[in-house]
């Protein structure tokens, strides 16, 4: 998709390369109900859809992620949708000859398949067939650098792998149940592929509950450091890892690609007062991302409910920005954050403000001086807006974390190791009376669990 413009219903010829490259065609089905709530005004709750166009400029954006050549791309309107082949024979036949014509390795449809659509599809166009999650998983196969990485792609790989065993042989079956011909057929390959798959996923179960225990022992350890733990959370490509760079100094992969990198990283980074805080970057989430990734992805994103504060980025200056808000929050749902939560430790970071035009900025700048510190416009890039992000941070945590005084008998050393791992002790005096008084500063949901505590064990407290 290198030259002309992408028109509805049209496919867009791009001039082939002189790399090794695998050659794809990308569709971008759009039915009439996703057309007629593709439009997103300000704040239009009824737009759950973004514009045609915006889906499939993302859509050949994944295919290019993992370096696909793309020789056609379109939107393809669907009047109904075929339960064999999603799309009508007379299109089938079409995109027949198209793929013949230009050798296409691979078809992307940006759209979900069901197992025997998939299989129609790849006979009718002697080619390989991708459904959106099955693109997206080849993406974040190929991003996977760790261990836990590998790990939580294989096993998303796998839960969507299981539902494509689609029986297409009977000839397959390895033998018969009973005595000479009575009974019915034993197990058949695809039972067997079945089980083969869902004993590997147990095994990765196994080894994710290992990892999931080590982060809970990190994360006991950095509790009793104790810093505040804040999350970069966004939509892919908003600048999230370009902005961890810009805040740590560190030097983690980042460039102008969807799903850049996967990996979680955490750096230490100091705020303009004296605190210091733990800065984590996570995975980029996107619109319609399959939920087998958010399972399989659970220990990582862990650090993401956690976290004392999370950073919410956004590329303010992209036309679907509201869009890709909204595709942010229905992932933190899924997660299991709620609106309330959210709203009490989030802060939306307005990012890449110096690609919008100067008027249009100035507008951004007044939404955000006018929304009582809840959001901030930066540019990762160059550097605008940093300070006040950090300044913003640190108020946050501040109104976040309430400072006690509170009593504690000398001899409840189980109550005193769990203020050291849970708060902040700024002030430690022994009376004569074998009592401790502490002062502490303290998370405001941790300061529950403590009145709780003390409550139970009728210790005074103020």
């Amino acid at each position: 998709m290198t030259s002309g413009r992408k028109r509805r219903g049209r496919l867009v010829r791009s001039a082939p390369s002189d790399g090794e490259r695998t050659r794809a065609l990308v569709l971008c089905p759009i039915t009439k109900t996703t057309a007629d709530t593709g439009s997103r005004g300000e704040g239009g709750a009824a737009a759950s859809q973004p514009p045609p166009q915006y889906r499939l400029e993302e859509a050949v954006g994944l295919a290019r992620a993992i370096e696909l050549e793309i020789v056609s791309s379109g939107i393809v309107p669907l009047p109904r949708i075929r339960p064999a082949t999603l799309f009508g024979s007379g299109k089938v036949d079409e995109f027949a000859g198209l793929i013949h014509v230009e050798k296409v390795g691979l078809v992307i449809v940006d759209h979900a398949l069901s197992p025997v659509q998939q299989r129609n599809l790849e006979r009718a166009w002697g080619t390989k067939v991708l459904d959106r999650t099955g693109l997206i998983l080849e993406i974040f196969g190929r991003r996977a650098r760790t261990k836990e990485g590998r790990l939580q792609v294989e096993l998303a790989h796998l839960t969507y792998q299981k539902s494509r065993l689609v029986r297409s042989w009977t000839h397959l079956e390895r033998q018969r149940g009973g005595f000479g011909f009575l009974g019915g057929p034993g197990e058949t390959q695809i039972e067997s592929d079945r089980r083969v798959i869902q004993d590997r996923i147990g095994a990765i179960h196994k080894d994710l509950e290992r990892v999931k225990r080590t982060r809970h022992l990190h994360r006991r350890s950095r509790e009793r450091v104790p810093y505040p733990v804040v999350a970069l959370v966004g939509y892919t490509n908003a600048g999230k890892s370009t902005l961890f760079n810009r805040l740590s100094g560190a030097e983690v992969y980042a460039k102008d690609l969807l799903f850049a990198t996967l990996d979680p990283t955490m750096r230490e980074v100091q705020l303009p007062g004296s605190g210091r805080i733990i800065l984590s970057d996570t995975v980029g989430f996107i619109s319609q991302l399959p939920t087998t990734l958010i399972a399989a992805f659970r220990a990582t994103l862990e650090e993401v409910l956690e976290a004392d504060l999370l950073l919410h980025v956004r590329d303010v200056a992209h036309a679907e920005s509201d869009s890709q808000r909204d595709d942010v929050e229905d992932v933190l749902r899924a997660m299991g954050l709620e609106p309330t939560e959210r709203g009490a430790r989030i802060i939306e970071v307005w990012n890449k403000i110096d690609l919008m035009p100067d008027a249009e900025a100035e507008t951004v700048r007044n939404r955000a001086q006018r929304s009582d510190g809840k959001a901030v416009v930066i540019s990762a890039v160059s550097g605008e807006g940093i300070d006040d992000l950090l300044v913003a941070i640190e108020a946050n945590l501040e109104r976040l974390h309430v400072v006690m005084d509170i009593e504690v008998d000398a001899a409840n050393g189980a109550l005193i190791n769990w203020l050291y791992e849970n708060a902040d002790v700024l002030e430690r005096e022994a009376e004569e009376t074998q009592t401790l008084r502490y002062r502490i500063r303290i998370s405001s949901a941790k300061r529950d669990r403590l009145l709780a505590r003390l409550k139970a064990e009728t210790l005074p407290g103020t």
